[in-house]
């Protein structure tokens, strides 16, 4: 990027094509090309930019973070006011950590969160939000050490404010709903542990469902530390976690968690006949094996059981 970069007047008439020829400068030196001398555009431009047209500020923005030097990309955005103007909750990020409290500088995180994310979308925007939250969750312990209860939910909720500040992602539902679900998640994949049992794995599994393999993307990406054996481990287990997951995967699809002729030993103990009921009572046994209330392929009996010390649940009015 050009050091020549000059400031608008004050006091000069909000200008949206000067806002999106900033935007355009910033995602081409995203893209590693060389950008000329331009005017930042005000804090006023970029509003009616937004205001004018959404998607014409999105587009340049889309390429910011998935250019190939997004980091570059994103320093050019806060050299041109776009930051600051646009995305308030990420320049507050901006020389938040290493400092007094010596936690890692949370700006310089996120650019390198963003490059280091695979170059989907969905991915890159979620790695630039994910610690937003960060800012407004701080604490220190009487011990000094530093912690953010709660940052992904309070980001979460920011993300939610900020589009509907803008209007960026409402026209893409299905981004805006991956994004934020990342935002909120992505903490939790980097939680597991080796001792996880296949019941909780499965059950991780299931409820991240379609956002899987992006949050651990994610997950991967935000892996930024310096010491090299930490970044190895955490990256081992992210990918030991996914090798679980797919394993267990393969396994279901080959065996069926309950046992064969479960749906007729229910019947006769509890006296009941063909019907949709025992379909029902299969399904909400299958649900609770998903769920780690009860293991998965055991003998029928152990279901049967489970069925008996669970007979409301279940529908079962019968002895």
């Amino acid at each position: 990027m050009s050091d020549e970069t000059t400031i608008p007047n004050e006091g000069a008439e909000p200008s949206p094509t000067r806002a999106k020829d900033a935007l355009e400068m910033a995602a081409f030196v995203a893209e590693g090309k060389v950008a000329s001398g331009v005017s930042a555009a005000t804090r006023d431009d970029y509003l009616a930019l937004a205001r004018l047209d959404p998607q014409a500020m999105r587009g340049p923005l889309d390429r910011v973070v998935m250019g190939s030097d997004p980091e570059a990309g994103l320093d050019a955005l806060l050299a041109v006011g776009a930051l600051d103007a646009v995305f308030p909750e990420i320049q507050a990020l901006v020389g938040f950590g290493d400092g007094e409290w010596r936690h890692k500088d949370v700006w310089k995180h996120t650019k390198q969160v963003v490059r280091q994310a695979v170059p989907r979308l969905e991915v890159r925007w979620a790695s630039l939000f994910h610690d937003i939250g960060k800012v407004r969750t701080r604490s220190i312990s009487p011990d000094g050490k530093v912690h953010f209860f709660g940052h992904a939910e309070v980001g979460t909720r920011m993300f939610d404010k900020l589009d509907r500040r803008l209007g960026l992602f409402t026209p893409e539902p299905s981004l805006k709903e991956t994004v934020r679900f990342l935002v909120l998640h992505h903490l939790r994949a980097n939680q597991y542990d080796p001792g996880w049992t296949d019941s909780a794995v499965r059950r991780f599994a299931r409820e991240l469902g379609d956002h899987l393999d992006d949050l651990l993307c994610l997950a991967r990406a935000d892996i930024t530390t310096k010491r090299p054996e930490k970044k190895k481990k955490g990256l081992s287990q992210i990918s030991e976690l996914a090798a679980r997951i797919r394993s267990l995967e393969e396994e279901d699809a080959k065996v069926p968690p309950l046992p064969g002729g479960v749906g007729d030993d229910i019947m006769r103990a509890f006296s009941l006949k063909p019907s949709r009921l025992i379909g029902d009572i299969k399904r909400q046994l299958e649900a609770a094996v998903a769920s780690g209330e009860v293991e998965a392929r055991q003998p029928s009996e152990a279901y049967v059981e489970f069925v008996r010390a669970n007979k409301e649940r279940f529908g079962i009015t019968s002895a």
